[in-house]
């Protein structure tokens, strides 16, 4: 496996060189072998866990790295701080997977870098089987994410309200680049760093831009749709950031950074587990308004490349994101009819249709997944006549009339909705439990096993119906916490 890493190749007010930062003794606990495979690594190496462990705790080299702590600024939970940065974190370097796509490894709690301000660089073992376990579940569910390869324990503690064990996680990614990265160089009033930093992101993920005039508008208009997309996706299942600040908002559109995060169960716009996210900033239902937040400041820190003159520049920008709002409206809509096996086109009816339903959800607490869910097999030829017996009958007449309004055969709009709607998601307490087992036991079979069925959500397999029942308390007390 031989890295390149050009993002060394940009200026060193870009990074730090540093290279991890020891343990006592790495072993490796959980390896993502179908992405191992993809990535085109030596069987040889991964056959030997000892090897591997070294390589993926930092305590050896992989041949062509070169690790590097990224510098980035942020917006956090709406207040700016201008200079954050990879605090446990270094990219080891890319490498092209067997499609030739191009892709960043990263360790994260692989030590102190100069971004750490008085952290310790480390990560809890707990959080990083999190990781592991939500990325790989994202993917599954055809959400685009970051990815988990490696988690190795490293034998030493972390200390956070108590000594936890230690561990190593390794990140595969498009790209770690970050509206933040360019929110580092927009308040520091570096044009050149900008210029260099928009010119390497279309390169290495919009290289069908880098021959047009307008380019770096052409760049933030491509990230808006990326983010859009992704936003809406995480709106489809369920699924809440807990923590999305711009520094944890990529370029590539990919979901990354998997501290507070969580699923939710019974429909609510306002929930939240996040014990750092008090006021609800981050709620389930703000989700798509704090994506046009993030990319308004990423649209601020292009200004100075939209034109030579900041007023013009700054009406430009201010143009391309007023559409967004409307847009993300837009979206809502058309996912939620899919959702409902609703052939795409704005209708009001369809609106008035999905509104209904999420009054009566939210109303009687019902339960996100198994609603659509159960909706999805209520259109099978011979479905259980009590699938729906929590809907409002006339809700689901309208909602069979609008179908066959529509024009879409039974078949065919079950079809469409089992893409939209999983079986199975990575429910909290579940998620909770494989943690704690691994944590206690170092033994990775129940992650191992509760990862078998999230890869492939929209199917039931053998073991699906054990990790589908819904929280008995609908999650009312439960809490994620950041891990650092």
């Amino acid at each position: 496996m031989q890295l390149t890493n050009s993002y060394a190749d940009l200026p060193p007010r870009f990074y730090q060189r540093i290279a991890p930062t020891p343990v006592r003794d790495p072993q490796t606990l959980l390896l993502n072998e179908p992405l191992a495979r993809e990535l085109g690594l030596d069987p040889e190496l991964l056959a030997q866990p000892d090897r591997l462990a070294a390589y993926f705790a930092g305590n050896e080299t992989l041949p062509g790295s070169q690790p590097l702590a990224l510098a980035y600024a942020g917006h956090q939970f709406g207040g700016f701080s201008p200079q954050l940065g990879d605090g446990r974190a270094h990219l080891l370097g890319e490498l092209l997977d067997r499609d030739g796509a191009r892709r960043e490894l990263q360790l994260k709690g692989s030590g102190r870098t100069a971004f750490s301000r008085g952290g310790d660089g480390r990560c809890a073992l707990g959080p990083a089987i999190r990781e592991f376990v939500m990325s790989e579940a994202m993917y599954g569910l055809n959400i685009a994410t970051t990815r988990s390869l490696v988690v190795v324990s490293t034998g030493e503690p972390v200390f956070r309200e108590t000594a936890l064990p230690g561990a190593v996680v390794t990140r595969v990614a498009r790209s770690h680049l970050r509206v933040g990265t360019f929110q580092y160089f927009a308040v520091r009033r570096d044009v050149d760093a900008l210029r260099r930093l928009a010119d390497y992101a279309i390169e290495r993920l919009y290289p069908e831009l880098r021959d047009g005039t307008d380019r770096y508008m052409a760049l933030l208009e491509a990230v808006i749709a990326a983010q859009l997309e992704l936003v809406m996706d995480w709106m489809r299942v369920g699924f809440i950031h807990g923590v999305m600040n711009t520094d944890n908002t990529t370029i590539s559109g990919e979901t990354i950074d998997f501290g507070p995060c969580a699923m939710m169960s019974a429909y609510d716009p306002k929930a939240v587990f996040s014990s750092i996210d008090r006021m609800g900033r981050y709620a389930f239902g703000n989700q798509p308004a704090i994506i046009a937040w993030n990319m308004a400041r990423l649209a601020e820190t292009l200004v100075p490349l939209l034109d030579d003159d900041e007023d013009r520049g700054l009406e430009r920008a201010q143009q391309c994101i007023a559409g967004v709002p409307e847009r993300l409206d837009d979206a809502w809509h058309t996912m939620m009819a899919r959702k409902l096996g609703l052939p795409d086109g704005e209708a009001e009816e369809d609106r008035v249709l999905t509104g209904a339903l999420l009054t009566r959800m939210h109303s009687e607490q019902l339960d996100y997944t198994i609603t659509f869910d159960r909706l999805t097999r209520a259109l099978a030829p011979d479905p259980e006549p009590t699938l729906l017996a929590a809907l409002e009958p006339r809700w689901v007449e309208s909602w069979r009339a609008r179908l066959a309004a529509r024009g879409v055969e039974p078949a065919r709009a079950r079809e469409a909705m089992r893409r939209q709607n999983p079986v199975v998601i990575p429910r909290n307490h579940h998620v909770e439990a494989v943690i704690e087992y691994t944590t206690r036991t170092g033994d990775p079979s129940r992650a191992q096993a509760l990862l078998e069925v999230l890869r492939d959500p929209y199917t039931v397999g053998a073991a699906t119906a054990e990790y589908q029942d819904p929280p008995e308390d609908g999650d009312r007390d439960y809490v994620t916490f950041c891990g650092t």
